[in-house]
Parts: C-alpha cells; sequence; structure tokens
C-alpha cells in the first residue's frame, strides 16, 4: 500500500512539472483597416494552443508578407500560472497605390502607364486594380486576386488585358515593325500548402494578331499573323523570404509553366538576398526561360529595358530560350521616419537562344550582353511598394547601349 501512494505522488507531480504552458490570452493592436476576424483567420497561433515560439515567429514573418501590413512583431509576457500572453503588434501600410511609368516607345516617342490598385480590399489584402497604357496604341487591364477567399489556404484570381502595341520583329538584315493586339481573359486557383510553398493553376483564353505597319518584309513572311490561343498555367513558389521594411533576406524560387495550344514554356525565378551589415542588402535574380524553339521572328522572350537588362532599350531583340542574371549591392544611406534614400550598383547579363537556333548558344558567348550601372530609391516604408526606382546601365562590348530605367518598385 505505501508502495502504491508513492508512486501516486511520484506520477501525480510528474505530472505537474510536465504539463506544457498555453497561450492564455492572444491580443492584436494596431489594426485600421485590415479585419481582425481575417487576421486570426490566417495566423496559426491560437488562444488556449500549447505555446510554440517557432509558430510565433512563423506568424510574423507571414504577417509581414501581406500587401496590407508595413510590420509586425510579438509581445510575449508570463501569467503567474507560467501561461503567456501575447500581443501581435501590427504597423499597417497605406494600400490605395496609384501608378505612373514613362518610358520611349519603338517610335522613339512618350509612352506612359496609369494604374490604380488597391492592395486590402474589404480589410482582407484582396488585390483589385487597373491599368491604361499608351504606348504608341492603346492597352488597358483590370485585375482582382483573393489569396485566402475560401479558406486560410484557398483563394481565387481573375483578369482581363487588352495589350496593343508595336513591336518590331527582327530580321538577319533588317527589323519590321508589326502592330501587335492580344486580348487575354484569365482565371486562377491558388492554394497555399504551407508558410514556405504555394502553387496556382490556372486558364486564359488569348486571341492574339500581328498586322503589318512598316518595314522591309521579306518574302515569305505574312502580312498579318492571327492566332486563338488556350493556356494551361501552373505556378509554383518556394519562398523563405524575410522583410524588415526595404531590406530582404532569404531565398525564393518561382517557377511558372504554360502549355499553350500548339506550344509550350516555362520561366523560373530564383531569387536570393542577403543583408551585409547595418545598410546593405545584396540581391540575386537567375532567370531561366524555354519554349518551343520554332524557326520564327515571333519569338516569346525577349531583351527589354524593363523586363531584364537595364540600360538596353526597348524589345531590341527575342529568343526562345533566355538565360539572364540579375545582381545588386542596394545601401541605405538616409532614412528618418517613413523615408529612406537608397543607392545601388547592379550588373545585369544574359544570353539567349536565336529562333530555331541551338541551347550552346546560352553559354558559347555568341548572344551575350553584359550591362553593369547603378541607381538610386527614394522609399516609403509604410506605402506598399512605394518604391521609386531610376537606374543607367552601360552596355560594354559591340553594339552595346546605354540609357535610363524609371519604375515602382525594386527591379526585382
Amino acid at each position: 500500500m505505501k508502495n502504491i501512494l508513492l508512486s501516486l505522488i511520484f506520477l501525480g507531480c510528474c505530472s505537474v512539472f510536465s504539463q506544457e504552458s498555453r497561450i492564455s490570452e492572444l491580443q492584436i493592436e494596431g489594426l485600421k483597416r485590415t479585419k481582425e476576424s481575417f487576421i486570426r483567420r490566417l495566423i496559426k497561433v491560437k488562444p488556449q494552443s500549447i505555446y510554440d515560439s517557432l509558430r510565433i515567429v512563423t506568424d510574423i514573418e507571414r504577417l509581414k508578407r501581406l500587401p496590407g501590413i508595413a510590420n509586425a512583431e510579438a509581445i510575449i509576457t508570463n501569467n503567474t500560472n507560467q501561461d503567456y500572453n501575447i500581443t501581435y503588434k501590427i504597423e499597417e501600410n497605406f494600400t490605395i497605390i496609384p501608378g505612373f511609368s514613362i518610358a520611349t516607345d519603338n517610335n522613339d516617342e512618350f509612352a506612359y502607364r496609369v494604374s490604380l490598385f488597391e492592395f486590402n480590399l474589404l480589410g482582407r489584402n484582396q488585390i483589385l486594380g487597373g491599368f491604361y497604357q499608351r504606348d504608341v496604341f492603346d492597352s488597358y487591364g483590370g485585375y482582382w486576386e483573393a489569396p485566402y477567399l475560401f479558406t486560410n489556404k484557398l483563394g481565387f484570381g481573375i483578369n482581363y488585358k487588352n495589350l496593343v502595341s508595336q513591336e518590331p520583329i527582327f530580321f538577319e538584315d533588317n527589323t519590321v515593325n508589326y502592330k501587335f493586339d492580344s486580348k487575354a481573359f484569365e482565371i486562377n486557383l491558388l492554394y497555399e500548402f504551407n508558410f514556405h510553398n504555394r502553387a496556382e493553376i490556372g486558364l486564359n483564353i488569348a486571341k492574339e494578331s500581328y498586322d503589318f505597319i512598316d518595314g522591309d518584309l521579306p518574302i515569305g513572311i505574312p502580312s498579318r499573323l492571327d492566332a486563338d490561343k488556350l493556356i494551361y498555367r501552373g505556378e509554383y513558389e518556394y519562398n523563405t523570404i524575410d522583410l524588415e521594411y526595404q531590406y530582404v533576406s532569404g531565398f525564393r524560387s518561382l517557377l511558372d509553366v504554360r502549355f499553350v495550344t500548339g506550344g509550350e514554356g516555362l520561366l523560373n525565378d530564383f531569387e536570393y538576398f542577403r543583408r551585409i551589415g547595418k545598410n546593405g542588402n545584396w540581391a540575386n535574380r537567375l532567370r531561366f526561360g524555354y519554349a518551343s524553339n520554332d524557326s520564327t521572328p515571333f519569338a516569346p522572350f525577349a531583351v527589354d529595358n524593363q523586363l531584364n537588362i537595364r540600360g538596353t532599350g526597348n524589345t531590341i531583340d527575342r529568343g526562345t530560350a533566355s538565360l539572364v542574371l540579375n545582381t545588386e549591392y542596394r545601401h541605405t544611406w538616409y532614412e528618418k521616419g517613413w523615408f529612406v534614400i537608397q543607392s545601388n550598383v547592379f550588373v545585369d547579363t544574359g544570353t539567349w537562344r536565336n529562333p530555331g537556333g541551338d541551347l550552346e548558344e546560352l553559354v558559347d558567348g555568341s548572344t551575350l550582353r553584359f550591362y553593369p550601372g547603378a541607381g538610386i530609391r527614394f522609399i516609403h516604408k509604410r506605402i506598399f511598394n512605394a518604391v521609386f526606382r531610376l537606374d543607367y546601365g552601360y552596355g560594354v562590348g559591340n553594339d552595346a547601349t546605354n540609357g535610363i530605367t524609371f519604375g515602382i518598385g525594386q527591379f526585382f
């Protein structure tokens, strides 16, 4: 009897001391436009759940990735009963963002694009917006995405674009200008497997046409092309990025695969960011693109100032495969309150496979472009994506160009 009593006392003591601490209260502070119900639905830490510091860290990183949130932190306090009170302090972004960009179009005239987007629609971090573009011709589009519409993992997106532009098509001895008209409607389902992995599947219905404008049209090249396309697309993202206002660290891989009636293609971005000291940030992007290698001048991957290599100009060449590396060092020189001035030095370099060519062209140097340069950034820390950038790229090698690139948001 004595042994049984001692055993019961021992087991009782073990039960008391091995009892796991719990979260007795979870408060969320600082919300103005974002719905608290949306935040509580999204985060993994819940009241009365077992205390897990890793879950708290993951929640904070998840919140900082939302367009509507500029920064977040967790304040943890012990209760007398060894449970925890947790407060998530949130600093919101201003998310109704107008956009304006200017460039030189392919007629060497003035081109511009204006847009207006809301990145925290209904206080649930849905994105709604549209744009108008004048680039020789008029273009417009609209966009809605709700990443957590159905559950805290499953969402939906829809967009429509009518893009019209003057496109230079390159031949061996000359360049011919076409009017490119694309009308496309796309729907997507978005699914988040966990904090680091998400995917999209979608369907794109497009009608495209090329109409000859001017130039010396080679024999056998049509003056008009029409195509109705049905595009099945899939996107997979692996993301370990951590954000602290203008500073970025971590790794991200974004794979976009498309099967088009009559061909296929993929595009994969590998991004790596690292903090350097207190004010520095090293940023890298390796982009690989591959499409059906048809021997056609209407190849899908373009060398372009705004897309991949700063300083080259607007659509100066095309290919059916591409390999592009962008690397830059960003340094914060001035920061006070919400305002930041940041400079950068960069190298943009890439190679292309000519239509009908061999993959060896990506590595043999025959299509290599090399553009070092420098730029400046003006950043508003509490407005989502409010990075006004100005870069100057200087080409090295035969037939190289140089020029200025202006835009909103970091180049990558």
